[in-house]
């Protein structure tokens, strides 16, 4: 795989064994507003301080989408991936979303 595109605010992460990309994207933004329950960046981010595992998993999934990773993203409930490292791959995401 190659590097992440810096411009585009993709991020890479290790997760399942592999190399994966991750991307804010406006979809996955508003995929992520929908599966928490909240509107705006306001209410997002005041969200995001407290993630449930179910929750966890769906910003994850929204942000892999986002990157390209659809098998990955739709298969989450099944793939070995450590908490931790789910964590920070989202916080790695929303890092380089902001650039």
């Amino acid at each position: 795989m190659t590097g992440a595109n810096g411009v585009r605010g993709e991020a890479l992460a290790m997760l399942a064994g592999g190399q994966r990309r991750l991307c804010l994207t406006l979809g996955a933004l508003a995929e992520i507003e929908t599966a928490l329950g909240v509107s705006g960046i306001a209410g997002l981010a005041a969200r995001m301080r407290a993630l449930s595992a179910q929750d966890l998993m769906a910003v994850l999934a929204a942000l892999l989408r986002g990157g390209g990773e659809e098998a990955l993203a739709g298969e989450l409930d099944r793939a070995a991936i450590d908490p931790v490292e789910a964590a920070e791959a989202v916080a790695l995401a929303f890092t380089a979303a902001r650039g």
